[in-house]
């Protein structure tokens, strides 16, 4: 009997650290002409590290051709004179892309709302490249096709520093979106607010005054 349970719990520990240890990816797709930035951390005005990556491959992404239309996502906190949606606007015009091509979306707290927040900005059933950091990117990608979007992602590095919690965080939440019923997770994600940073982990442990 002690045998079979030792055995029992020797494989539930293999399948754990296969789980966390097993590389998540998203297909390489040709990105589509409207990106949607999820948000991060934005700090007085400035992109956090976890949102400068992001912005950064938007950027990239927009001066290699054919992306008409970007969408930065994210509001922010109560009394902060800043959004993440408006940081990421200005970052990205102060690096020469036109204000014809950039939407900012000032409302969005959580993944879900980013998402939500942004398809109203956008035709019904857009086609959109996600952009995120990779370890968010398949529990995003997953979240805007079931939103209705024609989407696929086009993941950043992770940020210097990012810690090993954020990492294990996101697959964590990526299971639990695909375990539970997504309807009710995407419910429930989309009326309250997530503690600390949505996507961008623990090293930005709030958003919004201190974000940027």
């Amino acid at each position: 009997m002690f045998g079979r349970t030792l055995r029992n719990l020797a494989l539930l520990a293999l399948a754990l650290a296969a789980f966390f240890l097993w590389p998540l990816g998203v297909p390489r797709e040709k990105p589509h002409p409207t990106l949607v930035v999820l948000g991060a951390a934005q700090y007085a005005g400035r992109p956090s590290p976890a949102f400068q990556v992001r912005l950064d491959h938007a950027l990239e992404l927009y001066r290699a051709g054919g992306v008409h239309t970007i969408v930065v996502t994210g509001g922010r906190q109560a009394g902060d004179p800043y959004t993440e949606g408006g940081v990421g606007v200005s970052y990205l015009q102060r690096r020469g892309v036109p204000a014809e091509v950039l939407k900012a979306e000032e409302r969005s707290r959580t993944t879900a709302q980013n998402l939500n927040y942004a398809a109203e900005l956008l035709p019904p059933h857009a086609a959109v490249t996600v952009v995120t950091d990779r370890a968010h990117a398949p529990r995003a990608l997953a979240m805007a096709r079931d939103i209705g979007f024609n989407a696929n992602a086009s993941p950043s590095p992770l940020w210097p520093h990012a810690s090993l919690r954020y990492r294990l965080r996101e697959r964590l939440a990526w299971a639990a979106y695909l375990l539970l019923d997504y309807e009710g997770l995407r419910t429930e994600e989309f009326g309250t607010q997530e503690p600390g940073v949505q996507d961008s982990g623990d090293q930005e442990p709030t958003r919004g005054a201190a974000q940027g």
